[in-house]
């Protein structure tokens, strides 16, 4: 076909021609407005989190005697009020998003890092490879996430790096599913045929065809794992199993918050409406970006 009517057909008819900027648009206004809330109110959380320490707050172990022992409410000086033995719970809630934000993105950034590989190879290759860590995979999900958490603690402790670690073997194995579907999927697609039928080597297709798509999906089930991850630290917090006090997390803040309920109702609604937050921004942001990108979920 020569170039010009080529030209000529593709540009009379509007679903021919490969109009990037129009795809581009199309992608960007299908987010939404929401996505874009969510996506300031994690990104403020963050940086709270990243600066706490040059912000013009309390120090948050200081003890405020002016409202010693009364878990004094909201005021000019202390903006959240104070807890019972008078330290500020505004900046308690915000170095304690460190501690969780912390945990919840390095546990699911291990669990990508070792779910992530194998799925991958067990879902391009599969065979006895897959069959074996479909089986490891299955046996972890048949404990109770909280349980099998507890049980490990009992062994690691409960320092920072013992959480992010008990997290990320929780967490693994929905890591290592999410990857292996979109594999599965992808491995499937024509291009990928066509590359195989090529002749093109099976490592170069997984790395250079197949993982490009991939690392869309597994990026935006992440995102749903740092929430359900920062839950998990919450959940061990209340139980005193996670990181304890002095060092505030948003999870012991609201264990202890709920030992003085109902008198003193704002130490337990801080760190709750902040975890809250939180938690609903990444939840959102996730689903968004799953429903854009198109990430199927027939195959896990």
């Amino acid at each position: 076909m020569p170039a010009t009517l080529g030209a000529a057909i593709f540009a009379s008819d509007p679903t021919l021609r490969d109009d990037s900027v129009a795809v581009g648009r199309a992608w960007y206004q299908g987010l939404g407005w929401g996505f874009w809330v969510a996506v300031a109110v994690a990104v403020i959380w963050v940086l709270l989190a990243i600066f706490a320490g040059v912000l013009p707050i309390q120090n948050p172990d200081t003890i405020n005697f002016n409202c010693l022992g009364s878990g004094a409410g909201p005021s000019a000086s202390h903006l959240l009020g104070c807890d019972t033995i008078g330290r500020d719970i505004l900046s308690r809630v915000i170095y304690g998003s460190r501690v969780s934000l912390i945990v919840g993105f390095a546990s699911i950034a291990l669990s990508f890092v070792v779910g992530g590989p194998l799925g991958a190879l067990a879902g391009y290759f599969g065979g006895w490879f897959d069959e074996v860590w479909s089986i490891v995979s299955t046996v972890f999900l048949s404990f109770p996430s909280l349980v099998l958490g507890l049980v490990i603690v009992s062994f690691l402790g409960n320092s920072e790096f013992d959480i992010v670690l008990i997290i990320a073997i929780v967490a693994w194995p929905l890591l290592f599913r999410v990857v292996r579907a979109a594999t599965i999927e992808y491995s499937q697609r024509e291009y990928v045929l066509a590359a195989q039928a090529l002749g093109s080597k099976r490592s170069r297709i997984l790395l250079k065809i197949i993982l490009p798509d991939i690392v869309p999906a597994a990026i935006t089930y992440s995102l749903v794992g740092v929430a359900l991850a920062i839950v998990g630290e919450g959940a061990l917090s209340f139980l005193g199993q996670s990181v304890g006090p002095p060092i505030p997390t948003w999870g012991n803040m609201i264990a202890a918050g709920m030992t003085q309920m109902p008198q003193y109702l704002n130490l337990l609604l801080a760190p709750a409406v902040a975890m809250f937050s939180f938690i609903l921004a990444i939840n959102f942001i996730g689903d968004r970006l799953r429903s854009t990108l198109d990430v199927r979920e027939g195959v896990l």
